[in-house]
């Protein structure tokens, strides 16, 4: 009897799976048909999806695993057929997603199919233990009168059994040797679920459940006399006491050499692996140190209480010193997010720079020196602060630790070097961070202050956004028309939920599962930036857009762009009075800082990229010219990318060009002709502007 109703629960139980994995799936593949279609209708999504292909969502270690012909996207039937024959001896998931004989040559599929089994397995277990544990909770509740009178013999029959249970113990090693494998293969090659995978799996254990807890019930009422046997092995067992190491390795933590913030001798940083593998939420600090590279956390607090985040990936002897700050919506992990191979930071690393890496302010966590300072305060900034309050402080922080750690490594360096400065920076800059450090060279040459800086390597710079589509003259409208009203309503652009943030990054992965869906997604985010080809969608997936944390922008900040975009000039932000300007910059109107070009004292190498439909070429051009004029030492080069190309790139072009220029930094670089004092320069600014 016991064995037939066991045969009729399993069928019943992969029935049920099959029927509910198969309606999911039937839903999943029409809205992947129905984001297929609405894709074949939409104009210029040929451009606009150009650069979606091959992009991978996170830093993996080894390229994907695929013949030629299946590069441009396969279907999912031809992509198993291409598993079993590359995997033939394959005989479970779990083998499969721990092994160590993989080829180093070549990377495992993202995501494949046995690692999500595996998962969904692992997480069943952990879904079962925990149930097991509500109701052992609830039978002792019952239970206390009983346990308290059989105490005593119980306990003297519990301390032979803990000498028993000891010998389990390499079995438990095992498991957690095999729970840090499966870790560590995860977190190699981005297995993150998205949130179809999600459903699959919550179904899974749903009827796992319940399926689990009838078979238990009538077993208990078919075998009355097994039911009393188990309730006294349970009792044994609660009297042995709890178990020292849990089977799944959750509590096993990882020591992990890194730098501190201010000690600069390594330490160990306990990491532990209780938290979920669900979503992608490395820092940057997992990057580097994951890669082999030392790194170092230092905080740098502006003039006005704002809590900056610097990175650096250290060379503490290096006289060479490049600093990379990052545009808007992104953060120091644009820089390393290619991994070893494409991306900036490692490269300039790898010749013998020490890098720093900025982060503006303007996170999610809103970090401050007052711990009480509310969100609209928080965000009330422009790129005003970015150029004369973060930067600066960035600076000024790497020139203190440059000049410690020169003094302290190289004795006598006072002679060698007549200046304060015994190194040379250089900026690399993108977007945003173009415009804010320009600002910043600007406005610390008028203000007769040293600037620190040798080079400026501008990506795809800000400052100039008057030749653009319908789409931004429309945003730059709606932003100055309606700018007092939505800036009591939305101090800033970031999405303000643990839940929703985390329910975008699983998404990400969704996009990149089903082709269809991704394609519709990136033609309608590229139709609000213009167009611009880009990947969007992969972008969303990397790490610093996590349930966490994300980038954010500030309401003024858009605005500030808007009045750029309006004036046709790269100004300083327009405080909307007279007076206040007046205060401020000491004119009605704010400072035009292309006026201020003749102030650039050191080379400039401008990037711009032909595809680039944020900031087009013209724009970038706009720069050139004005620097020209001015006398400046000013390169141009064009490559054929998009926006977000010059961070997220795989491309050796643009590291080979911009290591490159930075080689020019040791040589004698030319000053600018007929140089005039800098308060001559003044002068002659304030007479051409009356």
């Amino acid at each position: 009897m016991q064995r037939l109703v066991d045969h009729v629960l399993a069928v019943t139980k992969e029935s049920v799976k099959t029927f509910t994995y198969e309606s999911l799936n039937n839903v999943v593949r029409l809205i992947n048909g129905v984001s297929a279609l609405l894709l074949t209708i939409l104009p210029g999504n040929s451009s606009i999806l150009e650069g979606i292909h091959g992009w991978e969502l996170r830093p993996a270690f080894r390229g994907p695993r695929l013949p030629r012909w299946m590069e441009d996207g396969v279907s999912s039937f031809n992509q198993f057929i291409h598993e079993l024959s590359v995997e033939p001896n394959a005989s479970s998931s779990v083998e499969y997603s721990s092994q160590e004989d993989v080829d180093e040559n070549v990377g495992p599929m993202s995501p494949p199919l046995q690692s999500s089994r595996a998962s969904r397995v692992s997480s069943f277990t952990r879904q079962s233990s925990s149930w097991v544990h509500l109701l052992r909770c609830i039978f002792s509740w019952f239970l206390f009168p009983i346990k308290f009178m059989l105490g005593i013999p119980l306990y003297l029959y519990g301390s032979r059994t803990t000498s028993g249970s000891l010998q389990s113990s390499p079995l438990q090693a095992t498991k957690r040797l095999q729970s840090l494998k499966d870790h560590f293969v995860q977190r190699a090659t981005d297995r993150r679920r998205g949130v179809v995978e999600d459903l699959h799996l919550a179904i899974e254990i749903i009827i796992e459940t319940i399926f689990g807890f009838a078979h238990k019930a009538v077993r208990c009422l078919l075998s009355p006399i097994v039911t009393v046997t188990e309730v006294v092995k349970w009792f044994f067992s609660c009297m042995s006491g709890p178990e020292n190491v849990p089977a799944d390795g959750s509590g096993v933590s990882v020591p992990t050499d890194t730098l501190s913030e201010n000690d600069p001798t390594p330490r160990e940083r306990q990491t532990g692996f209780y938290h979920s593998l669900n979503t992608d939420s490395r820092t940057c600090q997992d990057v580097i140190t994951e890669l082999g590279y030392p790194y170092e956390a230092l905080r740098v607090v502006t003039s006005d209480g704002y809590i900056l985040l610097l990175e650096r990936i250290p060379r503490r002897d290096a006289r060479k010193v490049v600093y990379l700050q990052h545009g808007v919506f992104d953060s120091s992990m644009g820089w390393i997010s290619n991994g070893v191979v494409g991306s900036p930071a490692f490269a300039a690393y790898d010749q013998g720079y020490d890098v720093f890496l900025g982060n503006f302010r303007g996170l999610v966590s809103r970090e401050h020196v007052d711990g009480n300072i509310s969100p609209r305060q928080y965000w009330r900034y422009s790129i005003n602060e970015h150029g004369t309050q973060d930067i600066p402080a960035i600076i000024q922080k790497i020139h203190e630790i440059k000049v410690s750690e020169l003094k302290n490594s190289q004795a006598g360096f006072e002679e060698e070097f007549e200046s304060d400065q015994p190194y040379k920076l250089c900026a690399i800059s993108h977007s945003l961070g173009g415009a804010a450090i320009l600002m910043y060279v600007i406005t610390q040459r008028i203000e007769e202050k040293p600037h620190r800086i040798s080079r400026l390597i501008l990506l795809s710079p800000a400052g100039f956004h008057h030749d653009s589509n319908i789409v931004f003259t429309v945003m730059e409208y709606v932003f100055l028309v309606l700018s007092p009203l939505l800036m009591l309503f939305v101090p800033a652009f970031y999405i303000p939920t643990r839940f929703f943030r985390m329910l975008v990054n699983k998404l990400a992965r969704d996009f990149h599962n089903l082709p269809a869906v991704g394609g519709l997604v990136q033609t309608l985010i590229s139709y609000v930036v213009g167009g611009d080809s880009s990947n969007w969608v992969g972008a969303l997936g990397l790490s610093h857009y996590n349930m966490n944390d994300m980038p954010a922008v500030s309401f003024c900040v858009a605005l500030h762009m808007a009045q750029i975009k309006r004036s046709r000039k790269f100004i300083m932000f327009d405080y909307g009075s007279a007076a206040t300007n007046m205060e401020v910059y000491g004119s009605s109107q704010p400072l035009d800082l292309g006026e201020y070009y003749l102030f650039i004292d050191i080379p400039v190498d401008l990037v711009a990229g032909q595809k680039d439909n944020v900031i087009r070429p013209s724009m970038v051009r706009k720069h050139y010219d004005l620097m020209t004029d001015a006398g400046v030492d000013v390169s141009y080069k064009e490559f054929e990318y998009a926006h977000l190309d010059f961070t997220f790139s795989h491309r050796e072009e643009l590291l080979a060009y911009v290591m490159s220029r930075l080689m020019l930094v040791g040589c004698s670089s030319k000053k600018l002709a007929g140089q005039k004092s800098l308060r001559n320069q003044k002068n002659e600014v304030q007479s051409s502007s009356h």
